[in-house]
C-alpha cells in the first residue's frame, strides 16, 4: 500500500514539475497585436542567389510607418538591411543583370505631414540605386513631378519612369471644374539614362518618351518587340472603359494601341519568360462580352503577336490572389478556395491546374527563381501562426519549407486564440454558408460564450485561415478579451464560385443578413453562444452590413460601425466607386430606386435600439464621412447611445498614422466591454 502511495506521489510531483518547466505563453495584448511586421513584396535576382523583400511596421514615435528593404543571400543564408525609411517606398525592381536594385522614394519638408496643408509641403523625389556588387546605396534626386511608376529597360543603363499630372487648361486654376479635373489627367513617360561608374553625377540624361492622355497604373518594357505596355486607370471608378491595357512602339511613340476591350479591371501585368505573352489578372462587375463575364479575379494570357486572349486555370472555381511565371513557360498561381489560399501550378491553358500540397493556411507574395526552377519563396500564416517569409529549393517538398525571417517572433510567443472553420445553413434556402470561429484562450469549443459577429468588407473579399494583425482584421484580439468571434463568409464573399458572388446583386444587404442571422441562430441553438450577449461590427462593407443589421433586429447589445453608409443614394453620388453600387443595386438610383430606398438604413433608423460606436476617416473618398455624421445624428436624436470618432486626414484605408488604427480597435474593445456584455432580458428579435 505504501509503495502505491509513493508511486502516486511521484507521478503527481512529476506532473507538477512538467507544468512548471513548460514554457507558458503570455496573453496577447493590444500593444503586442499592433507591434508587428507586414511583408509588402519579394522577388529573386536574375541569378537566383539573392532574394529581395520589403517590410513595414509602425513607427510609433514618429506617428508614421517604417519601410525596410532587405537582401537575403540564398547560399550564405544571411540577410542584411539595405535601407530604412519613414516615407513610403514604391515597389523595388531588379535590373536585368541582377546587379542593381532601383526604387522611387520621396521626402517631404514638413515635419508633421499629418496636420500640414498641401501648400505647406515641399516634396523632393529620388531614384535610389543599390549595388549588389559594392553594397552602395545612391540617392539620385530627379526633377520629375510626382513620379509614380518605375521599370528598367532591357539593360542596366536606363529606366522608365511615369509621372501623372493635371493637364494645364490655361483657365483659372483657382476654380475647380470637377468633371474636367477628373478626366484631365495625363501621364508622361520619361527615360532616365544612368552611368553607374559616375557616382558624383550618375544620371546622363532624362528625356521625355511620350505623353499619354490618361493616368497610367502599371508599366512593362517588352524587349522582344521594343514596346512599352501599360494600364489605364482613373481615380473615379465609374466607367470600365477607363481601365484597359495599351502599348506604344518605342520606334514610333506617337502610335498608341489598345490591347484590351473587355469591360473589366486589369491588374498585375507580367511578361512570360519568353517575352511573347502578357499575363494579367482580370475581374469585372458587369460585361457585354460573355467570355469576360466573371466576378471573381481570374488570370488571362494575351498573345502579343496576334492579340488573342485566353483564360488560364478554367478548372479553378475560386479567386486568383496572385501568380508568377515559371521559367518553363508555366505559371505558379495563388488561388483562394473557401478560407484557404494555396499554391497551384498550370503548365498551359489547355491543362488543368495542379494543387501543390502544403500547409493549411494562407500563402502570399509568391516569388520564383528563374535560374533555380523549383525554388520558391513565399509569405505564410495561419490562424495561430504569424506571418513570416519562407524558402524551399524544391516545390515538390513544400511542407519542408523553412522560415528565413523571424520578424514577428514576439507575436509567436504570445497566446494566440484557437480558431476553426464553422458551417451552417441559411434558414431560408438551406444553402451551406461558411465562416471562422475564434475562441477565447483556454475555451476552445466551450459553450455559452458571448458572441461578436465581425464582418469583412468588399463585399467581394473573404475571411481566411491566416493571421493579419491589423485594425481591419482584429478577431484574435477580440477573442483574447473573452469574445467568441464569428467571421462569416456571407453570400457575396469570394472563393466560393461566381454564382455565390453574384447572388448578392439586387439584394446587397438583405441577402447577406439572412446568412449572418442564420449563423447566430445556429450558434445559440447549439449552445455555443449566450443569446443575451451578442455584438456585431465591421468596416467598409462590413460597416454597411452593421448599419443594416441594427435596423433589422434588436438582439445585438452593441454595434461597431466602421466607414459604413446609411443612405445609399447619396453614397452613390459621393463615393469614388459608383460602379460598385451600379452592380450591387442593379443600376443607378433612378434605374433601381426601389432597391436603393428599401435597403437604406436611414429610412428605418427608428427601429434601432443598439448602442453604436462609429469610426471613419476624415477624408474618406470611398465612403464619404457625411454618412457617419448622418448615422450619428439619427441615433442621437432617437436617444440611442452613440459615439462618432473621426480620424483626421485619413482616407478609407486609415494608413496615414498607425496610431489611428490602434486607437480604433482600443475604443471598439472599450465599447464592447461597456455595452456588449450586458445581458438583456427583453424579447430580442
Amino acid at each position: 500500500m505504501g509503495s502505491m502511495v509513493l508511486v502516486i506521489y511521484l507521478l503527481a510531483a512529476l506532473k507538477l514539475y512538467l507544468c512548471w518547466s513548460m514554457e507558458t505563453k503570455s496573453p496577447l495584448t493590444l500593444d503586442d497585436f499592433f507591434d508587428n511586421t507586414h511583408f509588402l513584396s519579394l522577388s529573386f535576382s536574375s541569378s537566383g542567389q539573392h532574394l529581395l523583400f520589403q517590410t513595414t511596421r509602425p513607427a510609433w514615435n514618429s506617428s508614421s510607418s517604417e519601410y525596410n528593404l532587405w537582401l537575403y543571400d540564398i547560399e550564405t543564408q544571411k540577410k542584411k538591411l539595405i535601407t530604412k525609411t519613414f516615407g513610403e517606398v514604391l515597389t523595388p525592381h531588379w535590373s536585368p543583370s541582377g546587379n542593381w536594385i532601383a526604387y522611387l522614394s520621396s521626402e517631404t519638408s514638413t515635419s508633421n505631414r499629418q496636420y500640414s496643408s498641401e501648400s505647406d509641403q515641399k516634396t523632393k523625389y529620388y531614384i535610389y540605386l543599390y549595388s549588389i556588387l559594392t553594397d552602395d546605396l545612391w540617392p539620385i534626386q530627379i526633377n520629375i513631378e510626382a513620379p509614380s511608376v518605375l521599370r528598367w529597360s532591357d539593360n542596366d543603363s536606363s529606366l522608365y519612369i511615369v509621372a501623372t499630372t493635371l493637364n494645364s487648361t490655361g483657365k483659372d486654376e483657382e476654380t475647380i471644374f470637377y468633371r474636367q479635373r477628373i478626366n484631365n489627367q495625363i501621364s508622361t513617360i520619361h527615360r532616365v539614362d544612368i552611368d553607374s561608374n559616375n557616382r558624383s553625377s550618375p544620371i546622363n540624361q532624362i528625356s521625355t518618351v511620350t505623353t499619354i492622355p490618361f493616368r497610367i497604373g502599371e508599366l512593362l518594357h517588352v524587349p522582344l518587340e521594343q514596346k512599352l505596355i501599360f494600364t489605364s486607370v482613373s481615380t473615379l471608378i465609374e466607367d470600365l472603359n477607363d481601365f484597359e491595357i495599351y502599348s506604344i512602339d518605342l520606334r514610333n511613340v506617337s502610335s498608341l494601341t489598345r490591347l484590351t476591350n473587355n469591360q473589366a479591371f486589369e491588374i498585375d501585368l507580367e511578361l512570360s519568360n519568353d517575352g511573347k505573352y502578357l499575363l494579367f489578372r482580370n475581374y469585372t462587375r458587369k460585361s457585354n462580352q460573355p467570355e469576360f463575364n466573371d466576378t471573381q479575379r481570374r488570370l488571362y494570357s494575351l498573345d502579343l503577336t496576334n492579340g488573342q486572349t485566353q483564360r488560364l486555370e478554367k478548372d479553378f472555381m475560386g479567386n486568383i490572389i496572385g501568380y508568377t511565371p515559371k521559367s518553363d513557360g508555366g505559371v505558379y498561381i495563388l488561388g483562394q478556395l473557401r478560407t484557404e489560399i494555396q499554391i497551384y501550378t498550370q503548365q498551359s491553358a489547355i491543362e488543368n491546374s495542379i494543387h501543390r500540397s502544403g500547409w493549411n493556411g494562407t500563402y502570399e507574395n509568391l516569388a520564383v527563381s528563374l535560374n533555380r526552377p523549383n525554388s520558391i519563396a513565399f509569405i505564410y500564416s495561419s490562424f495561430e501562426q504569424p506571418k513570416e517569409l519562407y524558402y524551399i529549393h524544391d516545390i515538390n517538398q513544400l511542407q519542408s519549407a523553412q522560415a528565413i525571417t523571424n520578424e514577428n517572433y514576439r507575436l509567436a510567443q504570445k497566446e494566440i486564440p484557437k480558431a476553426k472553420v464553422y458551417n451552417w445553413k441559411n434558414e431560408e434556402d438551406q444553402q451551406i454558408i461558411e465562416g471562422i470561429l475564434h475562441y477565447p484562450p483556454g475555451k476552445f469549443e466551450s459553450k455559452n460564450l458571448p458572441l461578436l459577429v465581425l464582418m469583412h468588407g468588399g463585399p467581394y473579399e473573404a475571411s481566411l485561415n491566416d493571421f493579419q494583425a491589423s485594425w481591419y482584421n482584429w478577431a484574435p484580439l477580440a477573442a483574447t478579451q473573452g469574445w467568441l468571434v464569428l467571421e462569416p463568409n456571407y453570400c457575396g464573399s469570394a472563393g466560393y464560385g461566381d454564382q455565390f458572388v453574384d447572388e448578392i446583386r439586387r439584394q446587397p444587404f438583405t441577402r447577406p443578413t439572412r446568412d449572418i442571422l442564420s449563423a447566430v441562430n445556429q450558434l445559440i441553438k447549439d449552445g455555443i453562444v449566450d443569446s443575451t450577449q451578442l455584438a456585431v461590427g465591421g468596416y467598409s462593407y462590413g460597416g454597411f452590413l452593421t448599419n443594416w443589421l441594427i435596423t433589422q433586429t434588436t438582439r445585438f447589445n452593441a454595434a461597431l460601425s466602421g466607414a459604413g453608409a446609411v443612405d445609399h443614394t447619396s453614397a452613390w453620388g459621393t463615393m469614388d466607386l459608383p460602379i460598385l453600387f451600379n452592380h450591387l443595386f442593379g443600376g443607378s438610383p433612378w434605374d433601381a430606386s426601389h432597391i436603393y430606398l428599401t435597403e437604406s438604413p436611414i429610412y428605418q433608423l427608428d427601429k434601432v435600439r443598439t448602442p453604436t460606436l462609429i469610426v471613419t476617416g476624415g477624408k474618406d473618398t470611398r465612403v464619404d464621412t457625411a454618412q457617419s455624421y448622418m448615422l450619428e445624428r439619427g441615433l442621437h436624436y432617437l436617444g440611442i447611445p452613440v459615439k462618432l470618432i473621426i480620424f483626421p486626414n485619413e482616407d478609407h484605408g486609415l494608413d496615414i498614422n498607425p496610431w489611428h488604427g490602434k486607437i480604433k480597435v482600443r475604443e471598439e474593445l472599450k465599447w464592447l466591454m461597456k455595452y456588449g456584455l450586458q445581458s438583456r432580458s427583453k424579447n430580442n428579435k
